[in-house]
């Protein structure tokens, strides 16, 4: 059986030759005017750092390819985090390689599948990369002088590392399954305690993940952008919810969506919209229920921006414009936990004293609210943390690229660690009394609130980057009367 011929595919009908050979003329020139971008310089700056970091060492960072959804279609690419960091090239099956030059530096090339224009029947005949099925796409050179590094045809790539020996060459595993079969994959060893070691390609993710931690000029601006969008979202969102009626959940899930198409590349994550006590369960992307008056809706949603920089914010909101004397209070003590965490956030804060700030308040809340047995000290003690039954999750995480960011970072360097200046990470206490708690009053059953905001380390302490959306109940409450007081406004 002769041999599929790349992005075909089985029911592709078999062209007579006059057909090919009509297609193959009379098309004219595709031209685009291409420019270096503004973060070329940004990352030229950290593939400087990368190779400071691995001096006379080859490392290997690949992008990865689509993935299929179902049969012969596929999920929308997205590039990987640390291959767009290095190179802002958002195309899939790309490999940045930093070749050693020995001079104490590295020799940067992007290797990208090349451009097949007119001159090639994959113009026409391939689904996958056709560009008369998906468009025009930038030829090597281009792509060159819009990024600013070498660009190199993908073919070349194995040829070119052939004969780097495995003990000088760092590979970022686990995106382009070719790339991994280059190099055999390393056995962790063991520490002096029998604890597993990085291995070299281990510790070239955790290097990539560290030197992301600190956000420069650029990414501070992308990031903004992406949160700016983020709260005309929750705005989109709240114009439509009605206070004396029911919508589903799906419904304001979509409203987001369709703004976070419009301004962005679409969702950082999959929408979180719980009413009533689908707000309790923390990842409820089910969205399946519907909201009631009177009761409560949380909504966890960012949008992530054209060049990948997502947000993560979230609030909770009284569906029938008001909170009760009783959900207030415990919004209230979600919010003074989030203010104490924010409090103390400055250069050489650690991860831990952020967490232990807002779960003392959030402890002291519950024992406020008759929920919590014994003493408040007691129930803090890392051999009780019996009030993580109300709050299961910690106080925050990074923010960048990924909405997890920077997770490859050994502990010392994150949460073990201190925060410094432009680290940006969440803020999101929350409580959460589950509806078949029989520890709780009757009344706290289904109750789930969290207030979660983006803020930027700072000289002297930090900056809330989604200040544009209210955090304290009465600044909430009126914030929801005014967008459904605007009412409705087209996604434009």
């Amino acid at each position: 059986m002769a041999e599929k011929k790349s992005g075909e595919r089985p029911h592709d009908p078999k062209f007579p030759e006059k057909f090919l050979n009509f297609m193959r003329t009379g098309w004219g020139a595709s031209e685009l005017d291409v420019a270096e971008t503004a973060q070329a310089a940004y990352t030229a700056r950290r593939r400087e750092a990368v190779s400071a970091a691995f001096p006379g060492e080859t490392v290997v960072v690949p992008t990865g390819a689509e993935k299929t959804r179902s049969n012969d279609t596929f999920f929308r690419f997205r590039a990987g985090s640390d291959f767009a960091w290095l190179t802002g090239d958002l195309d899939p099956e790309g490999v940045l390689v930093l070749h050693p030059n020995g001079t104490a530096g590295h020799d940067a090339v992007l290797y990208r599948r090349p451009r097949k224009g007119t001159d090639s029947d994959e113009f026409f005949r391939s689904a996958k990369y056709g560009e008369l099925w998906i468009g025009r796409k930038r030829s090597l050179q281009e792509t060159s002088i819009e990024l600013g590094v070498e660009v190199r045809d993908v073919e070349r790539l194995e040829s070119e590392l052939q004969g780097v020996e495995r003990g000088k060459v760092r590979v970022l595993r686990g995106f382009d399954a070719g790339v991994d079969a280059l190099y055999a994959a390393e056995e962790p060893g063991k520490d002096a305690d029998g604890r597993p070691q990085l291995t070299r390609d281990g510790e070239l993710a955790a290097v990539l993940s560290e030197l992301r931690l600190v956000k420069d000029a650029w990414e501070l601006e992308q990031l903004q952008d992406a949160i700016d969008i983020t709260v005309r979202g929750f705005e989109d969102v709240a114009r439509i919810l009605p206070s004396n009626g029911s919508i589903p959940e799906r419904t304001l899930e979509g409203v987001f969506g369709l703004r976070s198409r419009l301004e962005g590349n679409g969702l950082g994550y999959d929408s979180i919209v719980g009413a009533g006590s689908h707000a309790t369960t923390l990842h409820w992307i089910t969205n399946d229920g519907r909201t009631t008056p009177g009761e409560l809706i949380l909504m966890d949603m960012g949008v992530e921006n054209n060049h990948l920089y997502t947000a993560d914010v979230t609030r909770t909101l009284p569906v029938s414009g008001a909170f009760t004397p009783l959900q207030r209070e415990v919004y209230d003590i979600v919010h003074a936990s989030q203010q104490a965490g924010m409090d103390v956030i400055k250069p050489g804060t650690e991860f831990q004293e952020i967490h232990q700030t807002c779960m003392r308040v959030l402890a002291e809340g519950l024992k406020g609210l008759g929920v919590l047995p014994g003493s408040v000290d007691e129930a803090l003690d890392k051999d009780s943390l019996i009030y993580r039954r109300w709050t299961l999750h910690g106080f925050g995480h990074m923010l960048g690229l990924d909405v997890h960011d920077c997770a490859n970072s050994r502990p010392e360097h994150y949460y073990r660690g201190a925060v410094q200046e432009d680290y940006v990470l969440t803020v999101e206490p929350g409580l959460y009394f589950q509806a078949n708690d029989e520890l709780v009053p009757e009344e706290l059953r289904g109750v789930g609130i969290r207030i979660e905001d983006d803020v930027r380390v700072t000289a002297e302490g930090c900056e809330n980057l989604s200040a544009g959306l209210p955090r304290a109940a009465d600044d909430v409450e009126s914030w929801l009367g005014e967008q459904r007081q605007a009412g409705p406004r087209l996604a434009v």
